[in-house]
């Protein structure tokens, strides 16, 4: 059997789903909103307020804060300041997709 590096890693992004980490349920849960593994493709995690699904987060492929933080803690939070930089008119807009990303991964 012949699989190359690429197609491994493209099946176990596309195909491995995300795990859900306590930092983001709890952050969720003080938000008001709840939290599943995303059904959109090459989406991390469903956003739902009131059963009804309002945003789909984070990119499969790309770490977060919860993902560095496990990786290197000190090199976690400088990730976090600089995706707060690079995301900053995304994240102000309460209720978009970029907002609960920036809230719940970050």
């Amino acid at each position: 059997m012949n699989i190359s590096f690429l197609s491994l890693f493209s099946y176990l992004i596309i195909k491995m789903p995300y795990r859900i980490s306590s930092y983001t349920k709890s952050k969720a849960k003080r938000m008001g909103v709840d939290v599943r593994p995303s059904t959109r493709k090459g989406k991390k995690i469903d956003v739902f307020k009131n059963g009804k699904k309002i945003a789909s987060i984070g990119a499969l492929g790309y770490d977060d804060f919860t993902t560095y933080s496990k990786k290197n803690s000190v090199k976690a939070k400088e990730r976090r300041r600089l995706y707060h930089i690079r995301h900053k008119r995304d994240s102000v807009r309460k209720g978009s997709p970029g907002y609960y990303a920036a809230k719940l991964l970050w």
